[in-house]
């Protein structure tokens, strides 16, 4: 995804990110059933993606398509992309797609330690991906046309026994929609976007001199209360750096030029 559409999936993620505080599977479920919506129709994605169509009148036709089939924020979000411009219409469904995996992820990162719950995430989806990639039989199952949905889903989660509820969730979606890939090439997806979620736990210092044990401690202190949560911190030394202490957590970068956030920082490293 490139150009105009790549901008209204930035837009879309960036919208979404307030209402992934209280995402539920069920939102995420209902994202991953307009897909399937989509997907089944290529005359509407080119109706909700035609850049000559008025927005009212695709307001209009999404409105009607989803009218008693999923919940009120589901469809908040999925005419926020229909109001959006897509370079091809294919791009509004990886979109969707992407929202989707990223309001299940959230709900793992939301319960409990959000950083170890990523963690076990993103080892159950690799789990997936290993044991179909090693297995002909199973690649051959996932990929037979006579299987139905529902047997695809049963096998993918004998093949992560023990997985979560969102671990689950996204090797079914995988196995029973991937959507022209492989489903362990979707699972990669997913994987990348447990991975972009972990970011936002990880804090990536740069300072001007090494840190003692104190300081260290008072440098995650700090930052764990500036971003409101248990954040792992990775120390780096650049004496070229000004202004003493860099910090970047998932896509905010927080430099010398943000003093009032720095500021307290700074005072807590001072020796």
């Amino acid at each position: 995804m490139a150009g105009v559409s790549s901008k209204s999936l930035a837009a879309a993620l960036e919208s979404l990110e307030p209402k992934l505080a209280t995402a539920t599977t069920a939102l995420a479920r209902e994202l991953f059933e307009i897909l399937e919506l989509l997907d089944s129709n290529a005359g509407l994605r080119r109706a909700l993606t035609d850049p000559t169509r008025e927005s009212a009148s695709k307001s209009a036709l999404a409105n009607q398509l989803l009218a008693g089939k999923v919940g009120a924020q589901a469809q908040e979000i999925f005419l926020e992309l229909v109001s959006a411009r897509w370079s091809l219409a294919r791009d509004l469904g990886d979109a969707l797609e992407v929202l989707a995996a990223t309001s299940a992820i959230a709900v793992a990162e939301g319960h409990g330690d959000g950083s170890a719950n990523l963690d076990k995430l993103e080892e159950e989806l690799f789990g997936f991906i290993r044991v179909v990639g090693s297995s002909h039989d199973l690649q051959r199952a996932f990929d037979d046309a006579q299987a139905t949905d529902a047997a695809k889903g049963a096998l993918a989660q004998k093949v992560v026994p023990g997985a979560g509820e969102v671990g689950e969730l996204l090797v079914r979606q995988a196995a029973t929609a991937p959507r022209g890939l492989k489903p362990t090439a979707l699972v990669q997806r997913f994987v990348e976007l447990v991975a972009k979620r972990q970011q936002r736990w990880i804090a990536y210092v740069k300072v001007t001199r090494g840190l003692s044990a104190e300081q260290l401690n008072r440098l995650q202190a700090g930052l764990n209360h500036l971003y409101g949560r248990e954040l792992k911190i990775n120390v780096t030394i650049d004496p070229t750096l000004v202004g003493g202490i860099k910090v970047v957590v998932g896509a905010e970068v927080v430099d010398a030029t943000a003093a009032t956030r720095l500021s307290e920082l700074r005072r807590r490293l001072a020796v």
